[in-house]
């Protein structure tokens, strides 16, 4: 007969793939199917043949191969997943190694020789004496003109947070950092519609006994 009737069963089915003058190529697939009860919920049934009988054969193959392809969507799916996260690990990784680097010459350009109280918001330049010296400024090369008596290396821009900020990113950052200030302002002046107004919540008040006379 069609119909597998033994309890607890898993098929094995071939999916056969054949083409015009090519040979069958089997690619083996188990399919777990339900299993079946003569004494479904305590009722003995007349023909368990009749009832568990599998309509078409070729239902295995076609289970076989859902299964199949569920099993590549899920390796697919996994694939693109992990990428993904290796993606966002390798962006991590090349964030931590910046924010370090940027530490270490914040940390160098505050042990810079310099004879004036720092004040952030303020950019100072730096130059290198004869002997290997580097020291603050804040006279610019252009304001040294011809007369300037050291090496120019560079000018930084000292930030509220105590962080240093090439001159060359200077309008870059504080362009970001308007932004902030912009979105921060306007969240804070911004009404909040959705908060109930303060001495509007209703009050029990305890039962006097005039209320209760009345």
């Amino acid at each position: 007969r069609g119909g597998i009737e033994e309890r607890g069963r898993v098929a094995t089915a071939r999916i056969m793939s054949q083409t015009d003058g090519e040979e069958e190529m089997p690619a083996a697939a188990e399919v777990a199917l339900v299993e079946s009860s003569s004494k479904p919920s305590g009722l003995q049934l007349v023909s368990t043949h009749q009832t568990n009988r599998l309509g078409d054969p070729l239902d295995l193959v076609a289970l076989a191969q859902q299964i199949q392809k569920g099993d590549e969507f899920v390796r697919a799916n996994v694939t693109n997943k992990l990428t993904v996260i290796a993606e966002q690990i390798q962006y991590l990784q090349d964030k931590a190694r910046q924010v370090l680097e940027e530490a270490k010459r914040d940390a160098d350009l505050h042990h810079v020789a310099c004879n004036v109280v720092k004040k952030p918001g303020t950019i100072y330049f730096m130059y290198r004496r004869d002997s290997g010296q580097r020291y603050f400024s804040i006279l610019s090369p252009k304001e040294w003109g011809l007369s300037c008596p050291h090496e120019f290396l560079g000018a930084y821009k000292l930030q509220h947070d105590m962080s240093w900020t090439p001159y060359k990113e200077i309008n870059r950052r504080d362009a970001e950092m308007g932004l902030i200030d912009k979105l921060l302002t306007q969240h804070q002046t911004q009404p909040d519609h959705g908060a109930e107004p303060i001495g509007t919540d209703p009050v029990i008040l305890p039962t006097t006994s005039n209320q209760e006379e009345s």
